[in-house]
């Protein structure tokens, strides 16, 4: 309802980020139009448009945060203007994306709630008496709404005030809580009477019933789920209710004139009469005099009687008289004329009730004679202009302004267009309110409004060069005669105005706030139109180097935007007036891109007598959007590793761009100037244009989390010593989810890569004395426990000394690539065998005498190093092993020859008897 607040809270769910608070906005359509109109932003202090800015600023419209996820949003004083559909919206700060979580269409009803009592101020009744008082409740809405009417007595000293009886919005009657036994009983009542009039009464009053009465209207409307529910309330004028204890006293008058006592012609007399001393229940009659002569009568059952000669007045509403109390009468005369000035009384009568029902009237007491002096009406009017030149451009409109002085009457206004020849009747506004235009304005859009008592406007809306020259305003001032309406005076001012062209008045200049952009950030763009009230469209344009300009968007005079080429969700356009003719129209780049660049500039045609007409455009505005600069930062230590180990170089990225970026890495040997690895980024490793297929092999890159990049070489050699560098490039989305690269950021390592420590060993390290049966086996093990390398191959020989001669000759090698070797000529009775990685043995089948003596074996450990051999600890140069190994292993020669060229020298010995 215009007039009262309204509050509507705005909730949120479902984010991730609960816990953030949410950027709350609240924009406004207006009905039958299609533009957003900002309303109110929990942020951005500037966000409201010209029509609420001043009442943001104000603090009459507010947006509360209540919490993280919600807002309450309050219009501390409703307008018509307010009416329309509002969206409660969030913004994701992290994408600058808007999210709609509410819409609310709201209608404002007028207030056309009105209560009134004509009851007296105060009433002086005693205990036992009647009291009947009225209130009249009524609404002009066009909504369909339902009245509620209770009663209140406000005793002295006590709150809150007690209801006395009430009728709800579907007519049931409901006594107070201390009126429900009176109720009960028949003593309360509460009637409606007409359309819009409710009577309270009391049959019997009680001394507990005095105090302050007065009725409380509310007004009731029915959602659209069919409950009701209030909109506004009122209350009408108290009466201070006195109630005196039984007693008995003397019959008493009193006639008041409520109206100033110097009246003129045409005002309003009221004059009120009040009875006291009788007794209780005791009828009465009362008549008003005017120098002694009877206007009206109140019958003791409260009929009224008016005299013949007034009977005109009293028919035509001009004398009212009413009884507003149980003792109290009203009498009105309106409007008064000289011939009603004397002297005014009111006469009252005891009247006793008879068997028959008939009256008996007692003794009369008349009240004191109450003077009325009524004075003719002299005009004073006076009428003043602005008194200077106005300028109004073709289209506009055109606004005078006549104030009045001096003036009792009703008023009438004639505009006149006196330039013209012969003089022009504009329009006129009669003294009934009634609006009639000349003869040659009837078919224009002209108005004449009387927006204060005093004050008289003339609207002409686009106006034509025929319309210059001076214009008139003549004021008459009426008064009410038994003949009709008499013109007592009328007065005349006059006033100029010249036609402008709109090229001559018309400017457009754009600004531009943060006009280079970083990619994603915002752009604002100010179109200043300094131009009078005519109905204009302007178009804004974006021209891009080498090609003509595009045309993105036009606003219409009634408010509606054309967008053009689908750009409409990364602009947004507000308009703000400044004053009564420069207005602001603000163009906003929400997460700019590349394709928002270049020049813009706005353009304007105004529409007079029916056709378009080009404005000269604004200045051209360059906007410039640039990629954000790269925060990447990279942490590239040098390591070093074992040779034939795995190792891992890793490049770990210690501060990135703000975007939530992927990662494209390129991982380069620096001595050689080779491009090992590259992967996008969407994760695809591919070789490097130098990688060799033996590369791709040992090599390989991952992606691990923080994030981090890591290149591993499988069974490093010496030659994968050097400087590696690994080359980041960031790419991050813009607004459209486009990629974009940011400039690469290079992280440069060192590799070392050295021999490990020799760490062969063979179990035992003593000579065991075994003695074995002839014709029976015996088997002479080795048993590595313990190697340098995880990848280390071996060549176990098993040698034998017979104790007669001493000589140790050679029985038995296993070389590293699996080739067995018999060097002793015992043929079939040697067995190799292998259970585990480690260990080795040989089997000697059917024993002969001849084999006893003392049996060991020798290991070779072979790593992948530079051609050298360390045997016993001591480095031999190794010569003849590559020569051995091409001799044998014809199929493995490369092979050995780049991976077989270190060992370790190790034996063992057992001792066999025979017998």
């Amino acid at each position: 309802v215009a007039g009262h607040p309204l509050r509507v809270p705005c909730n949120v769910s479902g984010f991730r980020d609960a816990e953030r608070e949410k950027g709350f906005q609240v924009l406004m359509q207006e009905p039958e139009k299609t533009m957003d109109i900002n309303v109110i932003s929990a942020r951005d202090q500037n966000f409201a448009w010209g029509k609420f800015s001043g009442r943001v600023k104000s603090k009459e419209i507010t947006l509360a945060m209540l919490a993280p996820n919600s807002a309450l949003f309050t219009i501390g004083e409703l307008k018509a203007s307010d009416e329309g559909e509002y969206e409660c919206r969030t913004v994701n700060s992290v994408i600058e994306r808007l999210f709609l979580f509410l819409r609310l269409g709201i209608k404002v009803i007028d207030n056309t709630l009105t209560v009134s009592s004509p009851d007296p101020p105060s009433l002086s009744l005693d205990e036992g008496d009647p009291l009947t008082l009225t209130c009249q409740a009524s609404s002009n809405t066009v909504q369909h709404t339902h009245l509620s009417v209770t009663w209140y007595l406000h005793m002295d000293g006590e709150e809150p005030p007690q209801p006395i009886v009430s009728l709800d919005k579907d007519l049931t009657p409901s006594p107070g809580p201390r009126f429900r036994e009176r109720y009960g009983a028949g003593i309360v009542r509460l009637d409606k009477v007409g359309e819009a009039t409710y009577r309270l009464t009391i049959a019997q009053l009680e001394p507990s019933d005095q105090g302050r009465v007065y009725c409380q209207a509310r007004e009731w409307i029915q959602d659209p789920d069919r409950s009701w529910y209030p909109i506004t309330q009122k209350d009408s004028e108290t009466t201070a209710l006195t109630v005196k204890a039984k007693g008995k006293s003397t019959l008493v008058t009193y006639c008041q004139q409520k109206s100033p006592e110097a009246l003129q012609e045409g005002q309003e007399l009221a004059l009120t009469c009040s009875v006291e001393g009788l007794a209780a229940r005791q009828s009465f009659s009362v008549a008003w005099l005017r120098d002694g002569s009877e206007l009206a009568r109140f019958g003791p059952t409260g009929v009224l009687h008016v005299g013949a000669e007034h009977g005109d007045r009293h028919t035509g509403g001009q004398l009212l008289a009413t009884k507003t109390g149980p003792r109290e009468h009203l009498l009105v005369l309106r409007p008064v004329r000289v011939q009603d000035q004397g002297g005014y009384a009111c006469r009252a009568w005891p009247q006793d009730r008879n068997e028959d029902e008939s009256f008996t009237q007692g003794q009369y007491r008349d009240s004191p004679t109450q003077v009325v002096s009524i004075s003719a009406t002299a005009s004073e009017l006076s009428v003043q202009m602005g008194g200077e030149s106005v300028a109004v451009t073709e289209g506009g409109r055109l606004q005078l302004t006549c104030r009045v002085t001096g003036f009792r009457g009703r008023l009438s206004v004639t505009w006149e267009h006196k330039s013209a020849s012969p003089s022009r009747q504009v329009v006129g506004l009669s003294q009934e309110g009634v609006v009639e235009p000349g003869p040659d304005f009837a078919q224009r859009d002209v108005r004449a409004r009387r927006p204060a008592a005093d004050t008289f406007t003339l609207e002409l809306e686009e106006v034509r060069p025929s319309d210059a020259g001076t214009y008139g305003c003549t004021v008459s001032e009426w008064t009410v005669k038994p003949t009709g309406d008499v013109e007592l005076g009328s007065t005349s001012h006059l006033d100029t105005f010249d036609v402008a062209r709109p090229e001559n008045t018309l400017r457009l200049t754009l600004k531009g706030r943060d006009t280079a952009a970083t990619l994603g950030g915002d752009v604002e763009l100010w179109c200043h139109v300094k131009a009078p009230r005519i109905p204009m469209t302007l178009t804004w344009t974006l021209r891009r180097d080498g090609s003509p300009p595009d045309r993105l968007l036009e606003l219409s005079p009634d408010g509606a935007i054309t967008w053009r080429g689908g750009r409409q969700q990364r602009y947004q356009l507000r308009v703000e007036r400044l004053d009564e003719t420069v207005l602001v129209h603000k163009l906003r780049i929400a997460g700019a891109t590349p394709s928002e660049a270049g020049r813009y500039q706005c353009e304007a045609s105004v529409f007079l007598e029916k056709r378009h007409k080009k404005m000269n455009p604004s200045n051209e505005l360059a906007v410039m959007v640039t990629r954000p600069e790269s925060k990447l930062s990279l942490d590239a230590q040098s390591i070093s590793g074992l040779l034939d180990a795995d190792v891992v170089v890793t490049c770990s990225v210690t501060e990135t761009t703000p975007g939530n970026p992927s990662y494209a890495v390129t991982w380069r040997e620096e001595r050689d100037n080779r491009t090992l690895l590259v992967s996008s980024r969407d994760g695809v490793v591919t070789p490097g244009a130098q990688a060799t297929p033996g590369d791709e092999q040992r090599i390989s890159m991952r992606q691990r989390a923080g994030p981090s990049f890591e290149l591993t070489i499988r069974r490093a050699r010496v030659g994968d010593s050097g400087r590696y560098s690994c080359v980041v490039v960031e790419w991050l989305q813009d607004p459209n989810d486009n990629w974009f690269d940011l400039p690469p950021v290079r992280g440069t390592m060192t590799l070392q890569i050295s021999e490990p420590e020799g760490g062969l060993s063979v179990g035992g390290g003593r000579e065991v004395n075994v003695t074995v049966a002839a014709s029976h086996d015996f088997t002479v093990p080795c048993d590595i426990i313990a190697q340098s390398s995880p990848y280390s191959a071996f060549n176990v020989t098993w040698f034998w000394r017979r104790e007669a001669d001493g000589e140790t000759r050679p029985l038995f090698t296993a070389h590293p690539d699996g080739t067995l070797q018999d060097v002793s000529g015992r043929g079939d009775r040697l067995r190799f065998h292998r259970p585990r990685p480690a260990l080795f043995s040989l089997t000697v089948s059917g024993a002969l005498p001849e084999d006893g003596g003392r049996y060991h074996c020798r290991v070779e450990e072979w790593l992948l190093s530079p051609s050298r051999r360390r045997v016993g600890g001591v480095h031999m140069t190794d010569s003849w092993s590559s020569h051995r190994l091409l001799t044998f292993i014809l199929p493995f020669v490369i092979y050995l020859l780049v991976l077989y060229t270190q060992f370790l020298f190790y034996e063992r010995a057992w001792t066999y008897s025979l017998y």
